[in-house]
């Protein structure tokens, strides 16, 4: 006699012992998974009429979950990416059973097996020096509220931080003295250090001293107008109003969507066009694969430019025929150089001729 699994038998293992427990998955992952769950267990009681609470494993099957995934895309009106990362979730969930019940490792299988929709990749849009040169000068820094904005704009330029590492960031993170650096918490709980410039420094001392007291080391940096800390979404909506302020002096920034990440990829960007090598700059941002860092280099039209003007191109017979033989480099080099010879010797060029 087969045996039913209820859902709500699992899930509360799944989270806390599993997710936050043993991956040790951030808050906002939690949130990502526990929304997808609970889009997920309402449609599938919608499509059994049955109640939630009465669910089982063996009705969130294969067939269930792809008409889950059809709905968020085609009739919910969500992106590719979006449904990728719903079912990034539920796979998750169904290896979390098969570790549970073995009896359930065949249809777990099957699940996990169903293929992520492959996306055309977009073009990283990213903000040139002179335009963001423009965002920071279209900051007020004599007002309160523009000394901490030019601040997180720093702080996030600076260190090409996730929004999300910026909103966590506490005061303990800070190192404000020589070497001054910060602490970032990334993806996967992964910790970095980034030096900080001595004009991020002083934007931070000058912000530190007219933000509200701090009570506990482990207080955020960054507060809103209540004195409660920044949200992801105000400082994108801090760095949204700044851009369309300064597309007014600035109008190529207009052409373009900006928000936090748009800092990181502007980050990442001008570090390779420094110079940088691509290895740090993937140490800098933090990322696990360095075929994201590659992303920003396959963008770089100066550095593809530069490539482009290393090589020529062949030459048409009629081209060749075009250009005369007293124009071909190496004479025209020899030229220069013995014209320069000859006024180095303050002789006339060409006397003896």
């Amino acid at each position: 006699m087969n045996r039913s699994h209820p859902v709500a038998d699992y899930l509360h293992s799944f989270f806390y012992q599993y997710l936050a427990g043993a991956k040790g998955l951030s808050p906002n992952t939690l949130i990502s998974y526990r929304d997808t769950l609970k889009l997920y267990l309402r449609f599938g009681a919608q499509q059994l009429k049955k109640p939630v609470d009465r669910l089982t494993l063996e009705d969130l099957n294969e067939k269930m979950i792809l008409a889950f995934l059809n709905h968020v895309e085609h009739e919910k009106g969500n992106s590719i990416n979006t449904r990728n990362a719903r079912l990034a979730a539920i796979r998750t969930l169904f290896r979390f059973v098969g570790e549970e019940e073995p009896s359930l490792l065949g249809s777990c299988r099957k699940i996990r097996t169903i293929p992520v929709k492959r996306i055309e990749r977009k073009t990283i849009d990213y903000l040139h020096t002179h335009e963001m040169q423009a965002i920071f000068d279209s900051v007020n820094t004599q007002s309160l509220r523009g000394v901490r904005d030019n601040a997180i704009l720093l702080t996030l330029y600076n260190t090409g931080a996730r929004v999300q590492e910026i909103v966590d960031l506490s005061i303990h993170d800070l190192r404000l003295h020589p070497p001054a650096h910060v602490q970032l918490l990334g993806k996967g709980r992964k910790q970095r250090a980034c030096p900080l410039w001595p004009q991020t420094v002083d934007a931070l001392n000058h912000y530190l001293e007219i933000r509200p007291p701090t009570v506990h080391p482990n207080d955020r940096v960054f507060l809103n107008a209540k004195g409660l800390p920044m949200t992801r979404f105000g400082i994108g909506y801090i760095i949204t109003q700044y851009a369309h302020k300064a597309s007014l002096q600035c109008p190529t920034l207009s052409k373009k969507t900006i928000g936090p990440h748009t800092f990181r990829h502007s980050t990442a960007m001008h570090l390779l066009q420094a110079g940088n090598d691509i290895n740090m700059v993937k140490l800098w941002l933090g990322h696990a694969d360095i075929n994201t860092t590659h992303l920003y280099v396959e963008i770089d039209m100066a550095m593809k430019r530069q490539i482009l003007n290393t090589t020529q191109p062949p030459l048409s017979d009629q081209e060749k025929k075009k250009c005369p033989k007293w124009k071909n480099p190496q004479i025209l080099k020899w030229l220069d150089d013995l014209t320069r010879k000859s006024v180095d010797n303050n002789e006339r060029p060409f006397a003896s001729i």
